[in-house]
């Protein structure tokens, strides 16, 4: 059972079915990499405005599952964090929280997951992690053909790399345990639209297999 089958009636899923939406790829490509979007304490912690600890501290475990698999078998990772401007124009015009500076420690990935001094963090003005950072040149530089992205937002930072990683044509795989959202309904809805239509979403545990093939 899919985490989003409680939210699908029976007219979406005639509709997902006539369009041959869905289903596995099976398998990652030759030279996969790991993209870990913004799993700060700003997301994951609640005692800040945007954090929830309730499912963000959860899937940093199941990433940090995932980072000590990847670093064993020598995958690139790379982190994206956002960062505070001082003029509104660099900051743009996000919903809520106007006026509000961050604290330091809200862009600070989550000490449990923190990066290993040669793996890359990209600082980054808005929901994906491709727009305005170098991170495909770099992904081109290792020559890697397929991402596996975890991260914070599911609806909004994750769908939103997801969706330029597709537009890139490289392949895409979401753990499920690995991504998180403070709200449930928005969390599920968005992994099954990736899943429909951009990526492969799975358990860990399948990832964890592919990974060691």
């Amino acid at each position: 059972m899919a985490i989003w089958d409680d939210v699908l009636n029976e007219q979406d899923r005639k509709m997902f079915s006539k369009a041959k939406m869905g289903g596995t790829r099976g398998g990652l490509g030759k030279n996969p990499a790991i993209v870990v979007v913004d799993m700060t304490y700003g997301f994951v912690d609640s005692r800040f405005r945007l954090g929830c600890s309730e499912s963000g501290y959860p899937a940093v475990k199941a990433t940090a599952l995932l980072l000590e698999k990847a670093r064993i078998k020598k995958l690139p990772i790379f982190y994206s964090r956002g960062i505070t401007e001082l003029h509104n124009s660099g900051n743009g015009l996000w919903k809520g929280g106007e006026g509000e500076e961050k604290s330091e420690l809200e862009n600070t990935i989550v000490e449990e997951i923190k990066p290993l001094d040669h793996e890359v963090v990209l600082q980054k003005r808005r929901p994906s992690a491709f727009f305005g950072t170098n991170l495909v040149d770099m992904l081109i530089y290792h020559g890697v053909d397929s991402l596996i992205i975890t991260g914070i937002s599911t609806s909004g930072c994750v769908r939103a790399s997801v969706v330029d990683a597709f537009s890139y044509n490289f392949k895409i795989v979401v753990p499920e345990e690995c991504v998180a959202d403070r709200s449930q309904i928005s969390h599920k809805v968005s992994l099954m639209d990736i899943h429909m239509k951009y990526a492969d979403v799975l358990k860990l545990d399948e990832v964890m297999q592919w990974l060691d093939k």
